[in-house]
C-alpha cells in the first residue's frame, strides 16, 4: 500500500464524509424496507 492512500483510508474509517446523514435515520429506514420486503414475500409465498 503506497503512503498516498492512508489518509483517504483514514479519512473514510474515520467517517468524517457526509455528515448530513443520520445514522439512526438511515439504520431505521433498511430496517423499515427489509421488514416490509419480507412481509411481501411471505404473503407471496404461501403454499397452496
Amino acid at each position: 500500500m503506497t503512503s498516498s492512500a492512508l489518509p483517504a483510508l483514514t479519512a473514510l474509517a474515520e467517517g468524517s464524509n457526509h455528515d448530513s446523514l443520520n445514522p439512526l435515520l438511515t439504520g431505521g429506514s433498511a430496517l423499515f424496507i427489509l421488514l416490509l420486503l419480507l412481509f411481501i414475500t411471505t404473503r407471496f409465498n404461501r403454499d397452496r
